[in-house]
């Protein structure tokens, strides 16, 4: 089973660490904290700063939040780094054989129970700032 991308959570991390730790935040430093290789936070940055979440300052390195953290959402965030393929959390299997009456109406039926539980995922998730999340890391 395919599983969901992981930069939502590093985007997550990194953002927070950012929040609580803004003097010290180069690459290196977060790379540190989440565990993984810088090239995957620079990435993960570009990401958080073409949504405008994030300023890098080139050079001597280091990163400051464009917002408040009361003011981004755990939402802006899971949009910022692309987790989904076409903004769709579930896929539907392609060509399902129509001669067949289940292959013939399941993309129809599934579709929406999908659309469904992708909008709840996302009211959820834009009810949650990153300053309420921060609050319950201590």
């Amino acid at each position: 089973m395919k599983q969901i991308s992981t930069r939502f959570s590093m985007a997550v991390h990194t953002l927070s660490l950012i929040a609580v730790s803004p003097n010290e935040c180069t690459g290196e430093d977060i790379a540190g904290s989440v565990n993984t290789h810088p090239v995957v936070i620079r990435r993960i940055m570009g990401m958080l700063k073409r949504a405008g979440l994030v300023d890098v300052r080139p050079g001597v390195g280091g990163a400051s939040l464009r917002r408040e953290p009361g003011r981004i959402t755990l939402l802006d965030i899971y949009r910022a780094v692309n987790v989904t393929d076409g903004d769709r959390l579930f896929r539907i299997h392609d060509n399902p054989n129509i001669d067949c009456p289940v292959g013939r109406g399941i993309e129809q039926a599934l579709q929406r129970e999908l659309d469904e539980a992708q909008t709840m995922m996302e009211r959820r998730l834009e009810r949650t700032t990153l300053a309420e999340l921060i609050g319950k890391l201590k």
